[in-house]
């Protein structure tokens, strides 16, 4: 499998580089796959699609083959990243088999896609922050799907909620989990970038630009999932002063690609 997924990785990167070849002019870079099953091959491969083939970061998975991303042995690629100076971005891979109930082999109805990405997301990024990700790499970015999943919603019950973290476990000691970190565990979110891949979803839009700031929101549409023109609407229906509208729909991605613009 590892073997498998890292000639993937190659593969598909070889052949974006070689769609930006062609269209220069729509296509100035890519994300770059990497397989993190094999932590020392992604960061080669990583260094390769950026150094050799001019991606402009590398995109990953909320869980990889099961394992969380705040594990130890992810460490050294979080570290190659942050040296980089380029972005990650974050997408929420569950699928059907994560089934809502114990009772049910599968998930039904979709939920698994409709609300369990988000919910990854927000797991992943918690798990990071915990793990103490920016403190060790302050510069670091991160992109999230979904416009940070369901963190702007819940910041009360991540923040105030979270504060007595350990108080509702009573096999495991969490009691240096906070203490351990060099600011409000809240802070950290806000280091997190959230792109605008909502659907066209408008109240979300609303709450995740309110979160983030206009300073860390980057329009994606996820296309051919979540459509460009309403993506579009939804951004205009925000009423945004022109220069935080040029920040989100371009000027955000140009300065964590470290690209002119």
């Amino acid at each position: 499998m590892g073997e498998t997924a890292e000639t993937l990785a190659r593969v598909g990167n070889d052949a974006m580089a070689e769609l930006c070849a062609k269209h220069r002019d729509r296509f100035p870079t890519f994300a770059a796959a990497v397989a993190l099953t094999d932590v020392d091959a992604a960061i080669g491969e990583a260094k390769r699609a950026i150094s050799e083939l001019g991606a402009g970061g590398v995109q990953i998975f909320t869980s990889i083959a099961g394992k969380p991303l705040d594990l130890p042995e992810f460490r050294p690629f979080f570290a190659a990243m942050a040296e980089h100076d380029l972005p990650i971005w974050l997408h929420p891979g569950r699928t059907a088999s994560m089934p809502d109930y114990p009772a049910e082999q599968k998930s039904r109805f979709e939920m698994w896609w409709c609300f369990g990405w988000p919910y990854d997301t927000s797991v992943a990024m918690t798990r990071l922050v915990f793990s103490g990700l920016f403190d060790r790499h302050p510069g670091i970015k991160i992109i999230t799907h979904h416009l940070g999943g369901m963190i702007p919603y819940f910041d009360g019950r991540v923040g105030a909620g979270l504060d007595v973290l350990g108080a509702r476990t009573s096999d495991e000691d969490y009691s240096q989990v906070l203490p351990a970190l060099k600011r409000p565990h809240l802070d950290y979110f806000h280091d997190f970038y959230g792109d605008t891949a909502l659907f066209g979803g408008r109240h979300g839009l609303a709450c995740g630009l309110d979160f983030f700031g206009a300073d860390h929101v980057v329009f994606a549409t996820d296309t051919p999932l979540g459509p460009i023109r309403p993506t579009i609407d939804a951004v205009d229906r925000l009423g945004l002063a022109p220069a935080e509208r040029h920040k989100i729909m371009a000027g955000n991605a140009a300065r964590l690609l470290n690209m002119k613009f």
